[in-house]
């Protein structure tokens, strides 16, 4: 079963499910992404997946549309939030209503609408876990949704664990034993049949 509009509208309500009751917190204050805190990762989401939702639009096959979504200085942590969410409801507005035959530029492929639904799927998810973890809350995002995007986006991948577990593990962000990390991890932009 492919990855879909309804997969980023599921992993959009489970971040706002775990994130908005903490927004009252100090996000510049807890870990996000790297060296980001969980403020500026809600910005990098929102940033990601609109630049997604603008590749299919233009059909760039060359690069990125030469454009950066960034917070306003003034915003609040609410609005970061929204912003992600906002971001991901863009892309799965975007994804539904174009054909599977498009192609658009992505650094790990010519990526089709399923590729771009699956990618904003993770950045939702394994970001939005990365701020959950920081706030100290749980992200709780469907089973399947995290299977059909494990199976499209890390075909490679084949291990022992319930599919949120195992799409952590996919893009290193838990270890599970006996297997080694998944440092530099890629996903299959492109179509698994391109």
């Amino acid at each position: 079963m492919p990855v879909t509009a309804a997969d980023l509208h599921a992993a959009t309500a489970a971040l706002e499910a775990a994130l908005a009751p903490v927004v009252d917190r100090d996000w510049t204050a807890a870990a996000g992404t790297g060296d980001l805190d969980a403020y500026r990762t809600a910005e990098h989401v929102g940033d990601c997946v609109l630049s997604y939702a603008a590749q299919l639009v233009t059909r760039r096959d060359d690069r990125y549309v030469a454009y950066e979504a960034a917070l306003m200085k003034d915003a609040t942590v609410a609005d970061a939030l929204e912003f992600a969410v906002t971001g991901g409801k863009l892309l799965a507005a975007t994804v539904a209503v174009t054909g599977p035959e498009v192609r658009a530029y992505h650094p790990t492929g010519m990526a089709d609408p399923e590729g771009f639904a699956g990618m904003g799927v993770v950045e939702i998810l394994v970001h939005g876990e990365d701020i959950a973890r920081g706030l100290g809350v749980a992200l709780d995002p469907p089973a399947d949704v995290c299977a059909r995007v494990l199976e499209r986006m890390f075909p490679e991948v084949s291990v022992a664990a319930e599919p949120w577990t195992a799409l952590l593990w996919a893009t290193d962000r838990v270890e599970l034993p006996g297997l080694p990390n998944r440092a530099g991890w890629r996903w299959q932009g492109a179509p698994l049949r391109d």
